[in-house]
């Protein structure tokens, strides 16, 4: 049976079987803080031939309790988990640049958004989509106010039941709508990742395009996914994973990342259409080794 036959519409170009897997490179938040590494990293997704980064978006005071906030972290930035978590969160002068420099590099970028008042943040720069991180998967006020917006959305589903999964596609609808099977640990371990739910996801949703969002550490299991059918690839990159963040071990360097991308296109080269016959470039040897 033929699955995921619906397509994805992005501004540049569409999601689906038929088309070119979907390459996010997600700096998340292995930017540190600093705009400087983000348009490294940027330039890594841009050399490597990904077709769009993500940021990670978060109002802190919302998501997180103030207890929350004041438990002791030892961190380069202080030393409470709320000085962690304020010196990663960009704010709009570097979001102004990360939107400029993103478009003088040709290169997509979106965010996942973890609450409204991101939603809305994200919304000025127009993003192609939005995407909906593991974690707020049961939160339905943020699905739906995110649907509000009418763009494209990818739903990750780490750490979720089927159930949630039905529940999470009822309330967001079918239209427009991506799924990416997730393993929400870092870095998990490859008996972990169960790439077979790809096509399980297939099987149970249909019409809608099924992808992969990896934090295994290597390359193999995100192409394993392609092959399996996943329509987009979504992992982490780093401009080095000894760099300090809880993130970066579960990245990919830019090396890595390029190697990944490009085999990702040559299988996509390779794989053709299912259908046997003769080429021209066999009709020589043919007519030179056949007897009859």
């Amino acid at each position: 049976m033929e699955t995921n036959t619906n397509n994805l519409s992005l501004k540049i170009r569409k999601i689906g079987i038929r088309e070119p897997v979907f390459v996010i490179a997600e700096i998340g938040i292995n930017h540190n803080g600093d705009i400087n590494i983000a348009k490294q990293l940027i330039d890594v997704a841009v050399k490597s031939g990904a077709d769009a980064v993500k940021f990670q978006k978060r109002t802190i005071d919302i998501v997180y309790t103030t207890e929350e906030l004041a438990k002791p972290r030892e961190n380069p930035f202080g030393t409470t988990n709320g000085d962690l978590k304020r010196a990663l969160e960009l704010g709009q002068k570097e979001y102004e640049e990360i939107n400029k420099y993103c478009k003088e590099k040709r290169i997509l970028w979106f965010a996942s958004c973890w609450d409204e008042a991101s939603v809305d943040f994200m919304n000025q720069f127009n993003p192609v989509c939005y995407k909906i991180a593991s974690a707020c998967l049961t939160d339905d006020g943020l699905l739906k106010y995110t649907r509000a917006k009418g763009k494209p959305i990818i739903l990750s589903t780490g750490m979720s039941t089927i159930e949630e999964i039905y529940h999470a596609v009822e309330v967001l609808g079918r239209e427009d709508l991506s799924i990416l099977h997730c393993v929400a640990t870092y870095p998990a371990q490859n008996s972990e990742l169960n790439l077979s739910i790809i096509k399980s996801l297939q099987e149970k949703f249909p019409d809608i395009p099924i992808g992969y969002s990896g934090h295994e550490v290597g390359l193999a299991p995100s192409l394993f996914a392609v092959v399996l059918g996943a329509t987009i690839i979504e992992r982490h990159i780093t401009l080095n994973r000894s760099m300090w963040g809880s993130d970066q071990s579960a990245s990919i360097e830019p090396q890595g990342f390029e190697r990944l991308v490009r085999d990702i296109r040559t299988f996509e080269d390779a794989k053709g259409d299912g259908i046997k016959r003769v080429l021209e470039s066999e009709i020589p040897i043919r007519e030179k080794l056949r007897r009859k």
